[in-house]
């Protein structure tokens, strides 16, 4: 008898790595704080939009173009953007996976990211710059759960494979990234401290 694993769904997670890591980390950390007391728009986008945190999603979502600190972020994403298209084997010849996207969540206690995807982008992730102990993690869903008719319920120790649901750990200083079209959330945040990470998309030009 032979079982074959077919259409998996890869995901890649490890620290950002050096060199200096503490240091860039401690940087976008201030940066990402003040971006809150400065950005008017994005307070008042996040109230409406995400209660109870601060995103800049949708006033200012290119921050490695402005800041030195997120450039240096996205130099040292990309190199582990490129081990992962290969190891997703895609066939990028010709083209290029470039950074369009870069923004900052601060969530606070009980703030939440619903279910969604990154429509338009190949490659998306999140950098952990700060983790309060006991913070959320990142909640994926498997992509197939809609056709899953009548299907059983998993076992609650099923292996990570089988599972419709994934929670992976929110570590400051480490990456996760996963292609675009996989819905993802970030249940309510059960911390008291605030949960300080980067959001960004890789583009296929």
């Amino acid at each position: 008898m032979a079982i074959r694993a077919l259409f998996s769904t890869q995901i890649y997670t490890a620290p950002l790595g050096s060199p200096r890591p503490a240091a860039l980390n401690q940087q976008l950390l201030l940066e990402s704080l003040q971006l809150r007391r400065d950005d008017r728009a994005g307070r008042a986008w996040s109230r409406s939009n995400y209660p109870g945190g601060y995103t800049s999603y949708n006033s200012l979502c290119q921050l490695q173009r402005i800041s030195p600190s997120f450039a240096q972020l996205e130099l040292r994403l990309a190199r582990h953007v490129a081990r992962f298209a290969r190891a997703l084997e895609l066939d990028l010849r010709g083209r290029r996976l470039a950074m369009t996207d870069c923004w900052v969540n601060i969530m606070r206690r009980r703030v939440v990211h619903g279910l969604h995807l990154h429509p338009l982008a190949t490659i998306s992730g999140t950098y952990y710059v700060r983790t309060p102990p006991g913070c959320a993690g990142l909640k994926f869903e498997d992509p197939r759960l809609e056709r899953f008719m009548a299907a059983p319920p998993r076992r609650v120790n099923a292996r990570m494979p089988n599972r419709a649901w994934v929670t992976l750990p929110a570590i400051a200083g480490q990456l996760v990234l996963f292609e675009s079209w996989l819905r993802h959330e970030v249940p309510p945040n059960p911390g008291a401290g605030e949960r300080v990470s980067v959001s960004f998309n890789f583009s296929w030009f």
